[in-house]
């Protein structure tokens, strides 16, 4: 696989903290327009990569590539600008902006493109979002915060889209509004690369399927095969 069909190109990552290794020789990629979800048990190396590829932590050996440049080692500010955009476990919105501050105050136009997330497209996206508009975000129900964030990172038009346990800790209602909005975003042909652990939900979202146990790849492929090999499931994912 080359640059000019992969976005993102992580390869023989190896990373830790201090003298504990966590991640051993991960290989990841994502191509322009495609969801890949990335899945295993807590404590198995996740958010360890998620903070490699957007630049919280430098690996220890290997190479990140995006967009054909290579980014491994880059601070956090300086990935962003190159659109990578995460939208982080816990959500982290400011309480006393408003909405439409929070969405005001983050938008970036991509040089170079037409501004594709304008404030009008990302209400229509999240139409809750736009009826609090003018509430803080300490105001906001915790999917109403987690709709926020997710405008808020679209807002600076992304090339990737990362999204850390995308519906944790959300009513049943609400994540089915994540998961219809994750479905426009792909229709909309935005390239996600999602951690989330309800796999059945990931199932018709996601193009292909990582599996983490232990800082290793242990699997890959498609929707159907790991539709197929319900096993994968429950050896891996606790499911």
């Amino acid at each position: 696989m080359n640059a000019t069909t992969t976005l993102l190109d992580a390869k023989s990552i190896e990373a830790g903290y201090g003298a504990s290794q966590v991640l051993f020789g991960i290989d990841l990629n994502i191509r322009p327009g495609e969801v890949l979800a990335l899945l295993g048990r807590n404590g198995m190396g996740k958010s360890t990569l998620l903070k490699v590829l957007t630049g919280t932590l430098a690996p220890v050996r290997g190479s990140v590539h995006f967009g054909g440049d290579a980014i491994g080692g880059h601070k956090p500010d300086a990935i962003a600008r190159r659109g990578v955009a995460i939208v982080p476990e816990g959500r982290h919105v400011f309480p006393n902006l408003s909405v439409d501050e929070h969405l005001r105050a983050f938008a970036r136009p991509r040089p170079g493109s037409a501004p594709r997330w304008t404030i009008e497209a990302l209400y229509g996206l999240f139409p809750r979002l736009a009826e609090r508009k003018a509430n803080a975000g300490n105001q906001l129900s915790g999917g109403e915060q987690q709709m926020l964030a997710i405008a808020r990172a679209l807002s600076t038009h992304p090339r990737l889209l990362i999204l850390d346990e995308a519906t944790e800790g959300l009513a049943p209602v609400i994540r089915e509004e994540i998961w219809h909005c994750i479905a426009a975003l792909k229709a909309e042909g935005e390239a996600i690369l999602v951690v989330d652990k309800y796999v059945q939900r990931l199932l018709p979202l996601a193009d292909r399927h990582v599996i983490l146990e232990r800082g290793r790849v242990v699997w890959q492929g498609d929707s159907a095969a790991l539709d197929a090999d319900r096993s994968l499931w429950t050896r891996y994912l606790g499911v």
